[in-house]
């Protein structure tokens, strides 16, 4: 079975409120993008400190850190932000978190992405290589406007470094806003084998401000997780409603549209026989 997750600072900004919704839920994983309105990679030591024991005492682990890694222009320094890439990893071991999320950066404008290729891929190997020997699994997030942003990009990242420590971390909705048709044959088909992660929420055609409960939008939600079940899928599927707004690199969706996202996904899952 499945494990369900969840990005819990569209709840809120405030961790207390975030697990009294998800507890609510019976969600017990946090996707950690943010807390007390700053993104994971800007805490502080005693920070990370306060928030391992406050998921502690409550009996929340912690998914994936949803860090920003990736979500910058290639040509920007490489060396700064591999950098910060190491922090996330110091993140994620200290918060026992065996995944973190990544994205396929950004070409320069007006370039075409194919000139940038052989830059992804060495930056990915680079940061595969960095954690070979430690419990930490990148996931590679398709994401609009980045190299990986189409289905045939995103293929080509994951066959091009092919290691266990990099998988796809699956978005329907991002495809949807890329306006790629048919999300089921065209991403899901030949991304099914390279996918390792989900990420749940369902956009229509058109309508890139104004997302969707799982299932009510044009992401094949529901056919792709039919297939994730016949291939005895046991990861985590981590809900990023966006109900209330869609933002660059956040959303808001508050708690009483966080109740509505978390039943269509587990109504998905309740017909497939997941028991989530």
């Amino acid at each position: 079975m499945p494990t369900l997750s969840a990005f819990s600072d569209e709840i809120s900004p405030e961790p207390r409120v975030q697990m009294d919704v998800l507890e609510e839920n019976a969600i017990r994983y946090v996707e950690l993008r943010a807390a007390w309105g700053l993104n994971v990679m800007k805490f502080t030591d005693a920070q990370c400190a306060d928030l391992r024991k406050q998921f502690g005492d409550r009996g929340f682990g912690v998914s994936c850190i949803g860090s920003p890694i990736g979500k910058v222009r290639i040509d920007d320094d490489w060396r700064v932000h591999f950098d910060l890439f190491k922090r996330a990893v110091e993140i994620a071991e200290f918060f026992d978190s065996r995944y973190i999320r990544i994205f396929s950066y950004y070409p320069p404008e007006g370039k075409d992405p194919g000139e940038y290729r052989r830059a992804v891929v060495d930056r990915l190997n680079e940061q595969v290589d960095y954690v070979a020997n430690r419990d930490v699994t990148l996931v590679l997030e398709n994401e609009k406007q980045l190299f990986g942003a189409f289905p045939e990009w995103c293929v080509y990242l994951l066959a091009a470094v092919r290691s266990k420590h990099l998988v796809g971390a699956f978005d329907p909705a991002n495809f949807v806003n890329m306006d790629v048709r048919d999300i089921y044959e065209t991403c899901w088909v030949p991304l099914r084998p390279f996918t390792g992660y989900f990420h749940i929420k369902d956009f229509k055609y058109g309508e890139q401000d104004r997302a969707v409960p799982a299932g009510q939008g044009d992401g094949d939600i529901p056919r792709i997780l039919r297939d994730a079940a016949a291939d005895g899928y046991d990861g985590f599927l981590a809900l990023e409603p966006h109900l209330g707004k869609a933002e660059h690199s956040s959303g808001e969706t508050g708690p009483e549209l966080f109740k509505l996202a978390a039943d269509a996904l587990k109504r998905i899952c309740a017909d497939l026989g997941w028991s989530v």
